[in-house]
């Protein structure tokens, strides 16, 4: 006779995963996490969050969850994001352990029961095992631009955070819960997975490439964009110390024709040159108040409090399993 399982108590394993265009990788998915979940316990629950998805993602999870007890759907009432539908799934999780993964199989379900393995081993108690790439995947778009993302990010916010992380991670419930503390509106997950501290290890992975990327260098840099002033304000150290330094060089300009026209009696001309710096200042100080425009907009974006996620349904049968 196979271990009952009972809802809500003693959760050991909680699995998060997110659906978007999912359709053709959930069956997959769900035999071969169920598996390997099934390896380390018999008390384990799968959550799918539903961003959205316009193809048959939830109706297929619909009819897992018919004959499986342990999956719980949470329909999102739109798309919201991949972050902000991680951080719901997480939100919602029970598990004493808790792994984060994507559905697409990018990223091999079978690395749930190396993950575990290496977190009992660990000498030193660790709170998060997670993903890293052994070599970035796709083509040369792909590896130089989010290459670029993360030099840039660790740049402009003085985090160190490791480069080429997957989504794939082992967390223990009290990582999980401080991580869903963080109650923002614009969420880049990396940079929360990386503040909220406790002990964490890096583990080197292979990520298949099973589809295009969906993120467009326009994606990338509205990522960036979002990820840095999310964590930092160094942009606008940036400004402060441009506009200091151009006005330095404007000075010192000042003084120089000062110069050649009262001492030296040359005469001072160069219609081009003023024309030049018009634009190229009137440039700046459009960029500058555009850098600020971003802040003052997620200020008022975070001022509304507005949820991150609105949940339309939650699907989980009430059936008990008595193999």
């Amino acid at each position: 006779m196979d271990t009952v399982f009972i809802k809500g108590q003693n959760m050991k394993l909680s699995i998060v995963t997110t659906l978007y265009m999912s359709q053709d990788n959930i069956i997959e998915f769900y035999e071969r996490i169920t598996k390997e979940a099934q390896k380390i316990t018999e008390n384990y629950e799968i959550i799918f969050v539903d961003d959205g998805s316009p193809d048959n993602s939830l109706g297929i999870t619909i009819s897992l969850s018919e004959n499986d007890e342990r999956i719980k759907i949470i329909e999102l009432s739109r798309n919201f994001g991949h972050h902000k539908a991680m951080m719901t799934g997480l939100n919602h999780s029970q598990g004493d352990l808790v792994f984060l993964i994507d559905v697409d199989l990018e990223e091999e379900p079978e690395i749930l029961g190396s993950f575990y393995q290496k977190i009992q081993n660990e000498t030193n108690e660790i709170d998060v095992l997670y993903g890293v790439q052994k070599s970035r995947k796709g083509g040369w778009f792909e590896k130089i631009s989010g290459q670029f993302f993360y030099s840039a990010f660790n740049y402009l916010t003085d985090l160190d955070m490791t480069k080429n992380q997957v989504t794939a991670r082992l967390m223990t419930k009290t990582y999980v819960k401080a991580l869903v503390l963080h109650k923002e509106n614009e969420i880049f997950i990396g940079g929360l997975w990386h503040i909220t501290g406790f002990r964490q290890k890096s583990v080197i992975i292979e990520k298949h490439s099973t589809s295009e990327t969906t993120y467009s260098l326009t994606k990338k840099l509205v990522l960036l964009e979002n990820a840095v002033t999310s964590f930092s304000n160094k942009p606008l150290k940036i400004i402060f110390h441009t506009g200091l330094l151009i006005s330095l060089v404007a000075i010192v300009y000042i003084i120089y024709l000062s110069l050649m026209k009262f001492f030296l009696d040359i005469p001072v001309d160069g219609w081009t040159s003023i024309i030049s710096s018009i634009w190229l200042l009137g440039g700046l100080i459009i960029f500058f108040i555009g850098v600020i425009g971003i802040y003052l907009s997620k200020i008022y974006t975070e001022s509304k409090e507005r949820p991150y996620t609105i949940i339309r349904k939650v699907y989980q049968s009430n059936k008990m399993d008595m193999k």
